[in-house]
């Protein structure tokens, strides 16, 4: 709504006398009021401006009985604009192509002492608002990117729907398969194996660390129960035992294990192809007197 304001830096307009002045407060008053009578000819409650809206413009639409919501965000009033089917509106010169957007109410609301605008009742009804809050910009940060994974990791079984039982399960499983295989092949080859089963067994043992819980004694008690056939056990952080995950309802996102699965055993097997390392020698500084 500030197109109309001639912002030319260092530019000056001098006039004789002051009805001059009341001229073209009127012919700018008259530019805006042409405007505003365009956004209200496409028949909507609400007007939603990425930029400042003026007092008069304000008076106007209040008047006809409109909405008028001023400096929204610029990546916000895009999702706006999806969720309630509407498009971003640059021109007003031809109401019958412009799509609007629909939502049921939208209201003002308090969270902790900032305002906000709520939408609600969307018409696409596929929109969804997580807010974060936390003592310091380290806690928010954390939390953001704990929930950007689990929103990836929700993508990705959406896509793909085969799920596995999670607590360490499928990790105590494939270590019994790779510690059967290491027993079974002669020669060096068998400690590589080896390795590689503790490395998986190392997954339980974090899932316990993290939770505070004893790992040696939870992923001792887990290698004793993978030994019977067709077990299900892993790591129950609240109980802070061991149970079965099909019943507890753990499970894990098939895509997801696999993925980090080869990521990690392709960066191990990176490592061990490099023979050698070559640094240079820091630069020594000048002393400047």
């Amino acid at each position: 709504m500030d197109t109309d304001k001639i912002k030319i830096y260092g530019a000056r307009v001098r006039v004789d006398s002051m009805a001059k002045v009341a001229e073209i407060e009127t012919a700018e008053k008259d530019k805006m009021r042409k405007k505003v009578q365009k956004i209200i000819a496409h028949g909507i409650n609400c007007f939603v401006n990425r930029q400042l809206i003026y007092n008069f413009p304000e008076e106007l639409f209040a008047d006809s009985g409109i909405l008028a919501i001023e400096h929204a965000d610029f990546d916000g009033i895009e999702r706006l604009a999806l969720v309630t089917g509407g498009e971003i509106a640059s021109t007003f010169d031809n109401p019958e192509s412009v799509k609007l957007g629909h939502c049921k109410l939208i209201e003002e609301i308090m969270i902790g002492e900032d305002k906000l605008i709520h939408f609600s009742g969307v018409e696409m009804g596929e929109a969804c608002t997580i807010v974060l809050r936390g003592a310091s910009f380290h806690v928010l940060d954390e939390a953001e990117r704990s929930l950007h994974d689990a929103l990836c990791v929700l993508s990705q079984t959406v896509q793909d729907s085969r799920v596995i039982l999670g607590g360490g399960w499928p990790e105590m499983l494939m270590a019994k398969q790779v510690d059967e295989l290491a027993r079974r092949t002669p020669g060096k080859k068998s400690l590589a194996i080896d390795a590689f089963a503790h490395a998986l067994r190392a997954i339980p043992t974090i899932i316990a660390d993290n939770a505070g819980l004893d790992s040696a004694d939870l992923v001792a008690q887990l290698r004793a129960d993978h030994e019977e056939e067709d077990t299900k056990t892993g790591v129950d952080v609240i109980t802070g035992a061991v149970g079965n995950m099909e019943k507890l309802g753990i499970f894990e996102s098939f895509k997801v294990k696999q993925a980090v699965l080869l990521s990690a055993t392709e960066a191990a097997e990176m490592i061990l192809r490099v023979d050698e390392i070559i640094s240079c020698a820091p630069r020594k500084r000048e002393d400047r007197m």
